[in-house]
């Protein structure tokens, strides 16, 4: 069962910004789609592989979510085994340069979360 989604919204100052991140909320939407934008289209497996600390069930929850909102397309193709491949729908495609920026503003702020793992190997090999 998917989230609950609002019936309407109140229509304040803030209403436009709670309903693009309802779009968006899940912990593995808005990676599932920066890698969709980045890579055009995968397959469920790859997806998987890009995002591992993701569960299967979770995973396959939040793409039919990202489905129903119309963000991503699902193409299954009559075949066996199956071949299911996920792209970025004409509305998902929208959604590029919030995500570009976002992941701008990460790359500008990741410093206050600790180091990255990209860091901290540079910094063994550094010390070896």
């Amino acid at each position: 069962m998917g989230k609950v989604k609002h019936s309407r919204f109140d229509c304040t100052p803030g209403c436009s910004v709670e309903a693009a991140i309802g779009l968006l909320d899940g912990k593995w939407k808005s990676i599932i789609l920066w890698h969709l934008l980045t890579d055009d289209v995968l397959r469920f497996n790859q997806i998987s592989k890009k995002i591992p600390m993701a569960t299967a069930n979770v995973l396959t929850r939040q793409l039919r979510e990202l489905e129903e909102d119309k963000l991503i397309t699902r193409l299954v193709y009559a075949e066996v085994p199956p071949k299911v491949e996920y792209r970025l729908s004409e509305l998902g495609k929208t959604l590029a340069p919030i995500l570009e920026a976002l992941k701008d503003w990460g790359d500008e702020h990741i410093d206050l979360y600790g180091k990255t793992k990209c860091e901290e190997v540079a910094s063994r090999q550094a010390v070896q």
